[in-house]
């Protein structure tokens, strides 16, 4: 038996975005903070987190290309960088 895909839904989104947001901290804690034998092993342990990173930010930013709503103050911190600071904060993003 298949398994069924999640509704892609702004649940969904949300999730993702708290996720994104989980593996930038992951990504500054891990230069900030880690300590590895050689750089090697940082640029290794960096390049594995940024490859799951990139994949839930390409499926977040299709699904808000496609018309899923999402609220400015669930973006991940990295996103909120992207946004136009003079746009109103806590719009509902809808296409219509």
């Amino acid at each position: 038996m298949a398994k069924a895909e999640p509704p892609r839904d702004k649940y969904f989104l949300r999730s993702l975005h708290q996720e994104i947001d989980f593996y930038d901290r992951k990504l500054d804690y891990l230069g900030k903070y880690e300590v590895f034998a050689t750089p090697e092993d940082k640029k290794v342990a960096e390049s594995k987190l940024q490859t799951k990173r990139a994949a839930l930010e390409k499926t977040a930013r299709q699904l808000a290309a496609s018309g899923v709503e999402f609220n400015d103050a669930e973006l991940p911190r990295s996103f909120r960088a992207d946004l136009d600071p003079a746009a109103e904060e806590g719009t509902a993003h809808l296409s219509s």
